[in-house]
């Protein structure tokens, strides 16, 4: 059995997690999703990757799972934990010094979301977040979700450069979600190939597919799991 160490996005907690959390653990796994720390302007990226790490302890067979923002922490992570396997989910994949500021731009992000709204109406980068962010999942469980938001990542961390000096020598993998109005994913379909040279996998999904699609999820790291200890 693996211990999945699932790592949430800006503005998020551990919560985001659990229904993927639930199916995993139901499947015999572990699950670590801790809340990384926020409302502190003086933390940076390291401090993040500190949290997760103290909060797996001595677990063994790892599998770092970042979401969106999560994916400027994860890589750290799974770089001093030694994971097994490092999974992106429509994550913010940084380059070598690159600041999560600076990332927006230098990816052409903007441009991108215009180029997708004018192809659907509208719908990609609107500012209701129910239809940006969670026009798939249950009205209900989105209202949870938006009354747990919280000041994640600080200021500094967004400010600073990524402090790794290259990727992680980690087996990568990335899923897009096609139904992603946050991230376009023809946007991600380049800038993965650019950045990580792989070929991404598919799921169907807003941008919080771990509440709109927790099984399909699930499934998918399961299986990475299992490929990385054949």
């Amino acid at each position: 059995m693996s211990t999945f160490v699932l790592i949430h996005g800006g503005g998020d907690v551990g919560w985001s997690w659990h229904l993927v959390e639930g199916a995993l653990r139901g499947r015999g796994h572990e699950v670590v999703a801790p809340d990384l720390p926020g409302d502190d302007e003086s933390l940076t990226l390291t401090d993040y990757a500190d949290a997760v790490v103290d909060a797996v302890g001595a677990r063994q067979d790892v599998v770092v799972v970042g979401h969106s923002f999560g994916a400027f922490t994860a890589p750290l992570v799974a770089d001093r934990l030694s994971a097994d396997v490092l999974v992106l989910l429509a994550g913010m994949i940084p380059a070598p010094g690159e600041s999560p500021d600076d990332w927006w731009t230098n990816t052409g992000y903007q441009k991108a979301v215009a180029e997708q709204a004018a192809l659907d109406g509208g719908l990609t980068g609107n500012p209701d977040p129910f239809v940006s962010f969670y026009h798939d999942v249950p009205r209900e469980l989105a209202e949870e979700a938006m009354s747990r938001e919280r000041a994640h990542p600080s200021s500094t961390a967004s400010a600073a450069p990524w402090p790794l000096d290259a990727w992680p020598d980690v087996p990568t993998k990335f899923i897009i979600c096609s139904e992603d109005r946050f991230f376009p994913p023809d946007f991600f379909r380049r800038l993965v190939s650019d950045r990580l040279g792989i070929v991404p996998d598919e799921i169907p999904g807003s941008h919080c597919a771990a509440l709109s699609r927790p099984t399909e999820l699930a499934d998918l790291l399961e299986r990475y799991a299992a490929e990385a200890a054949d």
